[in-house]
C-alpha cells in the first residue's frame, strides 16, 4: 500500500521549489523604531498624496486629478 503525501507535505515540496528559484521570503520587524530617513520618506509621501484627489465616476470607476489644476509641480 502507497503511502499518500499529506497536504503539507505536498505544500512543503512546491514552495522548497520556488524557494529555490526565487529566493527566500523577506522578513523584517514591525515593531522597530523608525528611522530619520523613513521618517522624512514617508512625510514626503504623504504630502504628495494630497496633491491629488479621486474622482468617482457614475460607472463606479474612478481617476486621479490634481486637486490645484495650476499645480504643476508633479507634470
Amino acid at each position: 500500500m502507497a503511502s499518500k503525501e499529506t497536504f503539507a507535505g505536498r505544500f512543503m515540496r512546491i514552495t522548497g521549489k520556488l524557494r529555490a528559484v526565487f529566493g527566500p521570503a523577506h522578513s523584517s520587524s514591525l515593531d522597530h523604531e523608525m528611522t530619520d530617513a523613513n521618517r522624512s520618506l514617508l512625510a514626503q509621501r504623504e504630502a504628495e498624496t494630497q496633491q491629488w484627489e479621486t474622482i468617482r465616476r457614475p460607472d463606479g470607476s474612478t481617476y486621479v486629478v490634481p486637486r490645484n489644476p495650476d499645480d504643476k509641480s508633479l507634470r
